[in-house]
């Protein structure tokens, strides 16, 4: 039955893709998928209160997620980390996401900022010391680390020379390798200038240092610039054994597949609602098909960038819409109130993009929930 959308009518698909967990790990590339959290909908709670959060279908969440094979990436920016959700919350998703993951036997990194520092300026000693209490609740967990980029050190940092001191205390204090995180301003804007300079090839000299000189303490790193010719440059000089897990939503399927002088693995927010197809694929990828690996992948990305477009912070509106629409939880409210971040023409275009990918594993129960939402949002047109 056609749907009226605000871009016009639309004939929603019959029956999804069929893919159903196998358990299998993956083979050929590490892939987590930053996962976003389930507010509490019944929370009598502002904008400006805590997170309220569910978490039984926070935790379920993440359990469909390990059931295909993936990891997942912890109170990342996905999980509304700094928009919504604060370091107890944060602290307490680590704390309770790890168990989970050690009862099932799945893998799991959790990020590490310096988020409980109160608002305003804080010197570089309280950056560190922030930095190295998150570590240990990361580290007590079971949980591998990754060192999120920090507002507070991008505020108090005067030079390169501040990062790579910052960044050498903490990974002498880590012990065992982490991923280093550069998130772009597009993502967080008050991250302009990290690693000590807006011109992003001295940015790159200095991230690349940091590596150098510990890359024993280096797991891999985690780029989200949206740059794939940046990232691809940056993962072929990295030290051997020093992975680079591609966090650019707009060009995944051609950096995970790779060239012949290297690859990408994975640590992506789309894979919060793409999590089953992208295992498939790169079960795919696994045999070799690297044809068939871009041909399931490749569709996707129109979906991606959408979400992803500009003001990209606001991506996680549309994730947790998907969700919704794909019977993961109940209602569609997000913490700190962020279901109001994207307009109704583009949830409706993101309903309209994964209905046609067949993400749904359930499109009559995805098409009654958006038939709802536009009553709700929009009205009778």
């Amino acid at each position: 039955m056609t749907i009226h959308l605000p871009q016009g009518p639309y004939e929603p698909r019959a029956t999804p893709l069929d893919l159903a967990p196998t358990g299998a790990p993956l083979a050929s590339r590490t892939v987590f998928s930053a996962a976003h959290v389930v507010a509490d909908p019944y929370a009598d709670v502002s904008p400006d209160s805590p997170a309220a959060v569910d978490w039984d279908a926070t935790l379920a969440f993440r359990r469909h997620l390990w059931s295909h094979g993936l990891g997942v990436a912890e109170a990342m920016d996905t999980a509304q980390r700094g928009m919504g959700l604060d370091w107890a919350g944060a602290e307490e998703l680590i704390r309770r996401s790890a168990a989970e993951a050690k009862a099932v036997g799945g893998r799991i990194a959790c990020g590490v900022g310096t988020d409980q520092l109160p608002p305003g300026p804080a010197t570089l000693a309280e950056v560190r010391a922030a930095y190295e209490e998150q570590l240990a609740v990361a580290e007590e967990s079971g949980a591998q680390a990754i060192l999120m980029a920090s507002r507070a050190l991008a505020a108090a940092a005067q030079d390169p020379q501040d990062y790579l001191d910052t960044y050498a205390h903490l990974l002498r204090q880590a012990t065992e390798p982490v991923v280093l995180h550069w998130l772009g301003p597009m993502f967080d804007p008050a991250l302009e200038g990290y690693w000590g300079s807006t011109d992003l090839d001295l940015a790159t000299d200095t991230f690349l240092q940091v590596i150098a000189e510990h890359p024993d303490k280096v797991d891999g790193i985690k780029m989200s610039l949206l740059d794939a010719d940046r990232e691809i440059d940056v993962r072929r000089r990295l030290p051997s054994g020093v992975r680079c897990y591609t966090g650019d939503d707009f060009n995944y399927p051609e950096l995970i597949a790779g060239d012949d002088r290297g690859f990408s693995h994975a640590l992506l927010g789309i894979f919060d609602p793409l999590g089953p197809l992208a295992a498939h694929a790169v079960r795919v990828l696994d045999t070799g098909d690297t044809k068939g690996f871009r041909e399931l992948l490749d569709p996707t990305v129109e979906l991606s960038r959408h979400l992803f477009r500009a003001p990209t912070r606001f991506y996680k509106t549309g994730v947790v819409l998907l969700a919704w629409l794909a019977g993961h939880q109940d209602h569609f409210t997000m913490v700190g109130g962020l279901q109001s971040a994207r307009s109704l023409p583009h949830l409706a275009k993101a309903y309209r993009l994964a209905d046609g990918l067949g993400l749904f594993p359930d499109p009559e129960l995805a098409e009654s929930r958006m038939r709802a939402f536009l009553t709700v949002n929009g009205g009778n047109r």
